[in-house]
């Protein structure tokens, strides 16, 4: 498949290879209405701040693909009309490419099992600031989704860690202080004082274990508010595996692989720390 007409909307996306085939391949006919509603629903996120992700239980994987490569030349003007910089922007929706080679890496073909996520990204107010991700939103209100320390906050930064790179201090602080300078320029008007995250990296006992590593450094920066359990996250952002099948198979070549099996072959659960911190 000849994706040469595409390439600028490819080197926005990063997306290459053999994705960059499928992609041009769903690019080639006039999208279906089931696309159109999907790119319609974007639409009307379109700067609204959301929370959430869409939910479209059952729809097809190729669907949602087709119908964020559609879109994100609208997101990436929106961004433009702000003034954010083309380069902020196409680092941001670069996550598409990045999510496409990850699927690829977890189920060893073509397609996107991660499409609600990308929605946030299209919605205008999720944006990579160099290693950390950061989702502008207004603070929650009710008891069981929010901690008293943030509650009473208008507006909320949610931090999320992509997984191309390392989690050293100095790129961390880098990227925080980005952030302290990005949101009070372009949404001065949505003034954000707490940083929230919600990760398996903020468990306690990974930093228990691996005291002196880069995830401990991390966590240690939230206060914890609380834990859930999350028996497959370790697992997934560890490995690139779905579920908890076949353990043995994996990987013990690095300290956290051997930290994420042990626990479970001991008969522990992994959990997600619920931190914040104060911007």
């Amino acid at each position: 498949m000849d994706f040469s007409k595409h390439e600028e909307l490819f080197e926005l996306l990063d997306i290459t290879g053999d994705d960059a085939s499928e992609c041009a391949a769903l690019l080639a006919t006039p999208p279906e209405d089931a696309v159109l509603r999907a790119t319609a629903a974007m639409e009307e996120r379109l700067g609204t701040f959301p929370l959430d992700s869409i939910k479209d239980e059952n729809a097809a994987e190729t669907l949602w693909i087709e119908a964020l490569l559609r879109f994100a030349p609208t997101v990436h003007a929106y961004h433009k009309q702000l003034g954010i910089s083309p380069e902020v922007s196409a680092g941001s929706l670069a996550d598409v490419g990045l999510q496409l080679r990850i699927n690829r890496r977890v189920h060893g073909r073509f397609g996107l099992d991660t499409w609600a996520w990308l929605t946030l990204h299209m919605a205008g107010n999720l944006f990579r600031l160099g290693r950390l991700q950061f989702h502008l939103v207004p603070g929650r209100n009710d008891d069981t989704q929010a901690m008293t320390s943030v509650r009473n906050h208008g507006w909320v930064l949610g931090v999320h860690i992509p997984e191309d790179g390392g989690l050293s201090p100095a790129v961390v602080d880098a990227s925080l202080a980005e952030a302290r300078a990005f949101f009070p320029r372009f949404f001065p008007d949505k003034p954000a004082t707490v940083a929230t995250c919600d990760s398996w990296m903020l468990d306690p006992y990974l930093a228990e274990r691996l005291p002196g590593s880069n995830i401990a450094s991390f966590a240690r920066r939230f206060t914890l508010d609380r834990v859930s359990d999350a028996p497959t996250d370790a697992v997934y952002f560890t490995f690139r595996q779905r579920g908890l099948k076949e353990l043995d198979k994996l990987p013990r070549e690095t300290s956290l692989q051997r930290v994420v099996l042990d626990r479970i072959n001991d008969g522990g659960t992994w959990q997600l720390g619920h931190g914040h911190l104060e911007l």
